[in-house]
């Protein structure tokens, strides 16, 4: 499995149910980089989406413990019924996009992290797992530096050792 998401300095990733920064360009990537994929999230980050639905063109999975049904996505309640949904699918294909405690969860079936690192800090409530400071990952990719109304930004690749 994949992990995709966007962190600033502090690796926070989102305050009060939203993301802490609008980029465009890290709305591209992610839209590029899953749609046509297994997209897995919790309920905060579903409520969190346009219209609080699932994402188009993309198989969605979320995990809750509270949700029964949610038209367009399949909902499962464990780790173990998760992997039960996604054991014929290619790894490759597979992203884990939120929030904090699905990340943290599914961080130790992750090879792959897709990190947008945002080079400030806002105020955060949820944080991503900081992966440079994780000696189970190396940076294998970075694009170069990129801004974007006065906000620099850049896209890492991190592997699993």
């Amino acid at each position: 499995m994949n992990i995709i998401a966007a962190a600033d300095l502090g690796w926070g990733i989102g305050k009060e149910g939203a993301l802490l920064y609008s980029i465009p360009e890290d709305m591209r990537f992610f839209r590029e980089t899953t749609t046509g994929k297994t997209v897995i999230m919790g309920r905060t980050t579903l409520e969190s989406l346009p219209g609080g639905k699932p994402l188009p063109k993309r198989r969605n999975i979320i995990m809750s413990r509270t949700l029964e049904a949610v038209e367009g996505a399949e909902v499962c309640k464990t780790q173990e019924e998760l992997l039960a949904l996604v054991e014929n699918e290619n790894s490759e294909d597979v992203f884990v996009i939120g929030g904090e405690s699905i990340y943290r969860e599914l961080l130790p079936l992750c090879d792959t992290a897709y990190i947008t690192r945002i080079e400030t800090k806002r105020d955060a409530d949820r944080f991503l797992v900081n992966l440079d400071e994780d000696d189970e990952w190396e940076i294998v990719r970075q694009s170069p530096m990129y801004a974007r109304d006065g906000v620099c930004f850049k896209f890492v690749t991190y592997k699993r050792k």
